[in-house]
């Protein structure tokens, strides 16, 4: 997983059309379309893994969109490597995706709730799970950011690698969104709490905000509206990075 920092494009998915919202908040986005032909556009510049999240999963707590993950996971095959999050909440939830070309798994409430579900998941897939840890105000938040749980995210990202979990997806609610830039020094908080690899995501407006995060020790940034709104391309980040 990671084996070099990767710019991981964002597909969230609601109503089954690919959604970027501000802070998370419903009625905020802005749709760009077909999930499998924003997929395609990903892959042909360059994506070597695609993060895929069912909106409406993550709202309503159970999946909502199957039908339209589903139809990227099989257009994409081998590829890319695909995570997915989203209204995973049991052993089954996780199963069925990963036995269908899924390489990873996020759980966010999920995991909050019932962390033994982390180690129940790892022991048979080993790399199967990522952990999402979104940070309010210094605080974790689950349930579409709408309920604090008061967990530290770096102490909690230690109890989740502990638990088997083979990466942790951190995002920087307070940013997310909002293109004005990342938190290195948040990131970063999190980043050095665990030998895992720390999947920043929240903030991402410029090529310079992917090289601070990747300098933060992050091992992937996933990035949404900044891409599709066209403030950079994969192939100039890929560039940033390499100079």
């Amino acid at each position: 997983m990671f084996e070099t920092f990767e710019v991981v494009p964002a597909v969230d998915v609601q109503d089954g059309e690919v959604v970027q919202l501000v802070q998370g908040e419903r009625g905020t986005g802005k749709r760009y379309g077909d999930p499998v032909a924003a997929a395609d556009r990903w892959l042909d510049a360059g994506a070597r893994t695609l993060h895929l999240v069912d909106l409406d999963g993550a709202f309503e707590g159970e999946r909502a969109n199957a039908d339209a993950i589903g139809a990227v996971v099989d257009a994409v095959g081998d590829d890319a490597d695909v995570q997915v999050g989203g209204g995973i909440r049991t052993f089954a939830d996780a199963r069925d995706l990963l036995e269908v070309g899924v390489d990873r798994v996020i759980l966010g409430t999920a995991a909050v709730e019932n962390p033994d579900l982390v180690a129940e998941i790892a022991d048979v897939y080993p790399d199967g799970v990522l952990v999402s840890l979104d940070a309010k105000d210094g605080e974790v938040v689950v349930s579409g950011w709408t309920e604090g749980t008061g967990l530290d995210p770096a102490e909690a990202a230690e109890k989740y690698a502990d638990l088997g979990a083979a990466g942790i997806l951190f995002t920087d609610v307070d940013v997310e969104g909002r293109q004005t830039g990342v938190r290195a020094d948040v990131v970063s908080r999190v980043a050095d709490a665990v030998d895992i690899p720390v999947v920043a995501s929240g903030g991402v407006a410029t090529v310079e905000d992917v090289v601070a995060l990747r300098d933060a020790g992050a091992a992937a940034a996933v990035v949404g509206t900044a891409l599709y709104e066209g403030n950079f391309t994969l192939e100039e980040a890929a560039e940033a990075l390499r100079e």
